[in-house]
């Protein structure tokens, strides 16, 4: 196992990964390229192995699924941290961007596919899931 680190891009928040990531994702749902203007790498982790130093600053919608999603990140500058679902509240999602070595990591799908832009850079060797994966892994039907 490698722990990992990362911040904002102030510094105000830090945080360690002490579990290897479940899951690393390129997600293409309309909320994240609300948040990056692109799709975002996520991590799914353990919520017991990620800990922060810091304030964090909250936000909660409804996702599509009709689970509540609560986002977080620094209220100095901003940067979005991490993201967590009322349908699963063992896991936490981590922004990779946000690693100190964001090279540690590596995208082994691409979810909600079917909301990426026309000119979205989606790449053709990692799987390809049109919508929301399902527990366990398997790709949910996609919808037309």
């Amino acid at each position: 196992m490698t722990e990992r680190t990362g911040q904002c891009l102030c510094g105000a928040v830090g945080y360690t990964l002490a579990a290897e990531p479940l899951a690393v994702r390129v997600c293409w749902c309309r909320d994240c390229q609300h948040l990056a203007a692109n799709g975002t790498v996520n991590m799914l982790v353990p919520a017991a192995g990620l800990s922060h130093t810091g304030t964090l600053s909250e936000h909660t919608t409804v996702a599509d699924s009709g689970n509540s999603v609560t986002r977080q990140f620094c209220p100095s500058c901003g940067t979005h941290l991490f993201a967590r679902s009322s349908a699963r509240p063992e896991f936490r999602v981590v922004r990779a961007g946000t690693l100190e070595d964001p090279s540690s990591i590596r995208p082994g799908m691409n979810i909600w596919a079917n909301s990426a832009p026309a000119w979205a850079c989606l790449d053709p060797s990692i799987e390809r899931i049109e919508r929301q994966p399902v527990p366990g892994g398997k790709p949910a039907p996609a919808q037309a």
